[in-house]
């Protein structure tokens, strides 16, 4: 018989070779080095064997217990070997039905579907961290109680909009669930009014004229890289997702004819930016720049990515501007802002500059293409206007809000 001393001297050869225990365990060892617990048997009349587990893993002791259970199954009547395979096919369904493996498995398809490698990176981290007392559990093991309990995790840690964002991906990863036939009921349904709610917090943006005028003077007397002082001028003059400026690409701007055409990454619609005068004078002068990388922006490691997501924030804040000054996305809120309450546009052409899901009465989507001669004009007029307050050191006059 078999003893650890024993075990531990066994040296492998060039072919594997076995060392009888008892009652039909044995240890193989093979040329690699491995040693390997297998149970020896007949079954109908036929030799078979099985394998249990590896040495040292699996000790001595465990490996005689494992035999053993294989020895009752065997006087019952089963082959021991359709029941380990039977056991290790519910051991891989068991391993491919928990809620991580679920949630990655979703996390794919979402990918290959087009999502954005930022939402990937943030769907991954609700995932695996945020939901990490559960991301092991079997989707069905998972009650009401317990997804709130891991909920109330981020709520303790003073995130609660990330607890929020954590149920609604959670929701959506029981449907895929459901809808593949390894859950029957989504229990995020089940918490709706169970979080505490957030306090509604608005992008950093200014809007009055003269800290306008203050800031675009500060823009353009940046210093810094070239590619980062052209993203900081057209930032407020085109006021699309900070996203979509950094990600621009040369093959969707026609300098010619004044439009940048892409789809939003917001809405997935196409959506038309009239380039006024002057940001196609900035793009004219950024083109011999960039003009060999796909994007109008590129970034510093590579010119085959676009420049970082956090390079136009890191930029105002070098500048002096903090963030709960001005943000990137806020340069949104100041456009949306001004060309109504001062310039006096229709908030109808505003929201489809702002590339919004605007409808008409009878509830279509209107085409990229509505409204877009009037646009045009609002566009240029909006640059004009921040040129005005860039040019002007004298104080500007404040908004007032325009006449029905």
């Amino acid at each position: 018989m078999l003893t650890d001393t024993k075990l531990r001297a066994l040296k492998p050869k060039e072919a594997s070779c076995r060392v009888a225990d008892s009652n039909g365990l044995c240890i193989e060892v093979r040329p690699t080095g491995a040693k390997v617990w297998r149970y020896r048997y007949r079954y109908a009349g036929k030799p078979s064997i099985v394998t249990i587990g590896e040495y040292p893993a699996m000790s001595l002791m465990q490996a005689r217990a494992e035999r053993d259970k294989l020895r009752v199954l065997l006087k019952g009547g089963a082959n021991p070997a359709h029941v380990a395979r039977a056991e290790r096919a519910v051991q891989a369904e068991r391993a491919n039905s928990t809620f991580g493996a679920i949630g990655l498995e979703l996390l794919a398809k979402r990918a290959k579907e087009g999502l954005s490698p930022g939402s990937v990176k943030r769907e991954r981290r609700l995932v695996e961290k945020d939901l990490a007392s559960i991301v092991d559990m079997p989707i069905t093991d998972i009650s009401a109680p317990i997804l709130l309990a891991a909920l109330r995790r981020l709520e303790q840690r003073g995130v609660v909009e990330t607890a929020h964002r954590a149920r609604s991906h959670a929701g959506r990863v029981f449907r895929y669930a459901i809808a593949t036939g390894r859950a029957q009921r989504n229990p995020a349904d089940d918490l709706a009014g169970a979080l505490e709610q957030p306090q509604t917090k608005h992008f950093a943006s200014l809007t009055e004229p003269e800290r306008i005028g203050e800031l675009l003077r500060a823009l353009w007397a940046y210093q810094g890289s070239p590619v980062t002082r052209a993203a900081l001028k057209l930032a407020p003059m085109l006021f699309v997702r900070p996203g979509e400026l950094r990600q621009a690409k040369w093959a969707d701007i026609d300098l010619g004819t004044g439009e940048w055409r892409y789809v939003t990454s917001k809405t997935k619609t196409a959506h038309i930016v009239p380039l006024s005068t002057q940001a196609v004078a900035v793009l004219e002068e950024l083109w011999p720049l960039t003009k060999r990388s796909d994007y109008v922006f590129p970034g510093v490691r590579s010119a085959d990515r676009p420049m970082s997501e956090n390079t136009v924030n890191a930029a105002l804040r070098n500048l002096g501007f903090d963030g709960e000054t001005i943000v990137g996305h806020g340069f949104r809120a100041m456009a949306r802002t001004v060309l109504d309450e001062v310039l006096g546009f229709r908030p109808d052409y505003i929201e489809h500059q702002l590339a919004h899901a605007v409808r008409d009465p009878l509830g279509r989507a209107y085409n990229r293409t509505a409204h877009l001669p009037e646009r045009k004009k609002m566009m240029q007029g909006w640059a004009d206007y921040l040129d005005s307050l860039r040019s002007s050191e004298k104080k500007v006059a404040p908004i007032r809000k325009k006449v029905a």
